[in-house]
């Protein structure tokens, strides 16, 4: 893998006094050592592999690991206090031996990993690790992984590299002179790979729905797992993106190829991928090898919350669990077991929202695998582990929709969770918010008339630009819209209340509006006009049709805000409705309309087939109009 350009003739003969056997550098290691292996894919598989063979020897032996996916089990049947492994983030290899009790985790934010062994808070007695061959100046590479491993290595009492030609010679802060090793062992050999899931069903609608939060020019980090490496996919149309993460995988390959992953406009390490570890296969091993866009640093300037808040929006992309009603998230755990660790989850959060235009983002399929729980829930599991705070969580994503929580309340939040959740778990959830008190408790849901749970139909979300190009989200007003709606009302001065409703509405409080929003979309469907990103939306307009079944005509009304009238938003939502109206089969609309209300009546004069009849009531105020679909129908 090394480029011979880059690699010391006559290396091994230089320093031939610290080659030795792989039996001998075991050896070094004595009953009672701290010993450190190399994380992910840079693991040193023959001295791992030699290590397990010796473990009879070596008695209250403690092994340390940040991430464990090769094949080698450690122990089989072996005494628990034989041979003790100590995880800082837990691997799929030992899940299973830390929750039987025969193997430690300790929790810890990947940031601070490095300084508890600079610092000699915990010493190392032994580094395993594996680099590179060295280049004429004595440096290698540690290739692949240099999250915790430069710190270690430079800090133990005794380095042993592995030294491997197939390693790729990563750029950034990723070298160690020979002098800093103590001794090394040659192994020609391929580098573990790791294969990510391909994405399901459920996978991709999360990655539609979240890719809409995601801006042009954003930095982008993913978590660990397979969900947030699967919504790298859905970036092929994005520009000028940027990538600060703990960890870098294949998908990466064709956003760079494609001109997607330029890093240009990033404005912390222009022009580069900052990363600690790549995870993937030989052909992303190939990419980073010598790769000047990609540079390597270890974890504690990776994941430093302060560095990543330097990016102008910083986006987070993390997994999680579980996540209950008022914004808790459990990302690590499964009851009192554990499952995987603190990780740089935190860290990535809270340095996404110190970034000016940041979003700290959490992705989760709103059930388990086989669809029997829920995974947003009333409160945590039993022994669950808060990873997140209720003040850390920004946005929620899941198969059904978008969430924004951060500076909500807790009745704001629930309702908010409660829309992504799985229709078929909305209507409990519902019942045990009402449970705990923390919605009205006349709350409603969207519901057909026997009861059932109506699904958001986001087939009719649409963009408007006005002719100064501003841009107004149409869509479908939902559960969580009864605040802006209310905002929207409360705006109107009197003039407008009154030829909105024919009154002088004074108030909209919750129990008068709540059934303005939590509609079934067949009967009432009504479209709102949106301003403003999910964190900051603001209702501008909004048209609402009822309908009359015996007649198969709909009652219509609409409104816009004051200050956004005369940029046809009216003209586009009356529009918007009649084609959504027309494909479920209704003839028309009808209504009345005040006399002075000139705009609506130029607004449906616009929509065509329209008959409006002189005022019919005594007073002359009112007008009744028919708006036919049917260009005959509107003739007769």
């Amino acid at each position: 893998m090394v480029n011979s350009e880059f690699m010391s003739e006559g290396w091994r003969e230089k320093w031939k006094d610290k080659e030795i056997t792989v039996q001998a550098a075991i050896n070094k290691i004595i009953p009672g050592n701290r010993v450190f292996i190399d994380s992910g894919c840079s693991e040193p598989q023959l001295l791992t592999s030699e290590l397990t063979k010796q473990s009879e020897k070596l008695i209250d032996t403690e092994i340390l690991h940040f991430l464990t996916i090769g094949p080698e089990k450690y122990f089989e049947d072996k005494a628990e206090d034989l041979f003790r492994h100590n995880a800082f983030f837990i691997g799929r290899t030992l899940r299973e031996e830390i929750n039987k009790g025969q193997a430690d985790y300790t929790p810890i934010f990947t940031s601070e990993i490095p300084s508890l062994f600079l610092s000699g808070r915990k010493h190392i007695d032994v580094a395993l690790i594996q680099v590179t061959p060295p280049d004429p100046y004595g440096f290698c590479s540690l290739g692949i992984n240099i999250d915790i491993a430069k710190p270690i290595a430079q800090s133990s009492y005794i380095t042993i590299a592995e030294i491997n030609p197939q390693m790729p010679r990563t750029l950034g802060n990723s070298f160690i002179h020979m002098k800093e090793i103590d001794f090394f062992v040659y192994n020609d050999t391929p580098l573990l790979e790791f294969i990510f899931d391909e994405p399901d069903e459920i996978a991709e609608r999360i990655g539609r729905n979240l890719v809409n939060l995601i801006e042009n020019k954003s930095t982008i980090h993913v978590g660990f797992g397979d969900l947030p490496n699967v919504v790298l996919k859905f970036l092929e149309d994005k520009k000028d993106l940027g990538m600060h993460s703990h960890y870098i995988t294949d998908n990466i390959i064709p956003l760079i190829e494609g001109g997607i992953l330029t890093c240009r406009k990033k404005n912390y390490r222009p022009e580069k991928i900052l990363t600690s570890f790549a995870l993937g296969t030989n052909k992303l091993y190939k990419f980073v090898d010598n790769n000047p866009f990609i540079e390597f640093h270890p974890s504690d300037y990776v994941c430093n919350p302060i560095n990543i808040g330097m990016n102008k929006k910083m986006v987070s992309i993390n997994s999680a669990r579980q996540i209950d009603l008022t914004g808790q998230v459990n990302a690590a755990t499964e009851g009192y077991s554990f499952y995987s660790g603190l990780g740089e989850t935190i860290d990535f959060m809270r340095g996404a929202a110190f970034s000016k235009g940041g979003k700290p983002i959490i992705i989760i399929p709103s059930t388990s695998r086989d669809g029997e729980k829920s995974r947003i829930v009333p409160h945590l599991d039993e022994g669950a582990g808060i990873l997140l705070s209720r003040g850390d969580v920004h946005y929620v994503v899941t198969e059904w929709g978008v969430a924004y929580l951060h500076g909500k309340t807790i009745r704001e939040r629930v309702l908010e969770l409660i829309c992504i959740a799985h229709p078929k778990f909305r209507q409990s959830l519902l019942d045990e918010a009402k449970k705990l008190n923390y919605v009205f408790s006349d709350q409603m849901l969207p519901c057909d008339e026997n009861g059932r749970i109506c699904l958001y139909p986001s087939e009719y979300e649409t963009i408007y630009t006005t002719i100064d190009k501003e841009k107004i989200n149409i869509r479908p007003v939902k559960t969580t819209d009864e605040q802006a709606l209310k905002e929207l009302y409360y705006s109107l001065n009197e003039r407008d209340r009154y030829l909105r409703f024919f009154e002088l509405r004074k108030e909209f409080t919750h129990s008068k509006t709540q059934s303005e929003v939590n509609i079934d979309y067949d009967n009432v469907f009504s479209l709102g006009a949106f301003i403003g990103e999910i964190s900051k939306e603001e209702m501008v307009g909004s048209a609402t049709y009822y309908l009359n079944p015996k007649m198969n005509m709909a009652e219509y009304s609409f409104l816009v805000r004051e200050d956004y009238r005369g940029k046809g938003i009216g003209t586009f939502l009356y529009q918007h409705i009649i084609i959504i109206a027309k494909e479920k089969g209704i003839k028309g609309f009808y209504g009345n309309i005040h006399i002075q209300n000139k705009g609506t009546i130029r607004v449906i004069h616009k929509g065509g087939y329209t008959k409006i009849t002189p005022p019919e009531d005594i007073n002359g105020k009112e007008l009744f109009y028919r708006v036919f679909f049917d260009r005959e129908d509107a003739s007769r």
